[in-house]
């Protein structure tokens, strides 16, 4: 979809119709995130290039809403990438990679990124990330006054998201609970967790290109 016709979304469809820029060398990898991005109602340009992703916001501003870019791309780094889009453009940008390591996360959040999502991404995440772009707007229009465009949800968003996030916690809490009794009862057989890796993170994208890209494994990612 071009940016014009982006730009015909109407606002109070928000956040149908979001407006998202989707970076990754990957071929496969891109697509399965363009069809997800889809499949949310979000409306999605797509690149393979850091250094066009580059272009295109810096010839359509006010074109884009949101920046998910993958991290390991050939023609330019994605930190750098959203270095300079924090600089010039003040978008959310969600960082993409298949590197779990604590540093990667930490690089992408002292480098500006709103959020750093693991490959294969999931649907339900990204049903959510156009929070970061009402977070960025309230922030930008001096933080608890309404802006004049219809967005009162945002002091609702906030809630849904600290429960979420309360949920989230006690969940966290829940599991270190079992793991504590997994480890006081030796008969235990609970299985262990899966750390995804570069290494897995190969095989699924072979995966998927062994066996098509419209397969119903690949449209189901979740």
């Amino acid at each position: 979809m071009t940016v014009e016709q982006q730009d015909c979304v109407a606002l109070d469809q928000f956040p149908v119709g979001m407006r998202v820029l989707a970076v990754d060398d990957d071929q496969t990898c891109l697509r399965i995130l363009e069809s997800l991005l889809h499949r949310c109602q979000y409306h999605v340009t797509t690149t393979n290039q850091a250094q066009k992703a580059l272009e295109l916001l810096r010839e359509n501003k006010n074109k884009f809403d949101l920046v998910i870019s993958d991290v390991d791309m050939p023609d330019m780094d994605g930190f750098k990438l959203l270095e300079l889009v924090g600089l010039e453009m003040d978008l959310p940008v969600i960082m993409l990679s298949a590197h779990s390591d604590p540093k990667y996360v930490m690089k992408g959040v002292t480098h500006g990124a709103c959020d750093y999502l693991l490959k294969p991404v999931r649907i339900e995440e990204l049903k959510n990330i156009w929070q970061h772009v009402v977070r960025k707007n309230r922030g930008s229009n001096n933080g608890d006054k309404k802006d004049g465009s219809g967005n009162e949800g945002v002091a609702n968003s906030d809630q849904n998201n600290g429960r979420a996030n309360r949920k989230r916690k006690d969940q966290y809490n829940e599991d270190e609970d079992e793991e504590r009794d997994d480890n006081d009862d030796p008969s235990s057989q609970k299985k262990p967790r899966v750390v995804w890796t570069v290494e897995l993170h190969k095989k699924f994208v072979a995966a998927v290109n062994q066996l098509g890209f419209e397969s119903k494994f690949c449209l189901n990612v979740t």
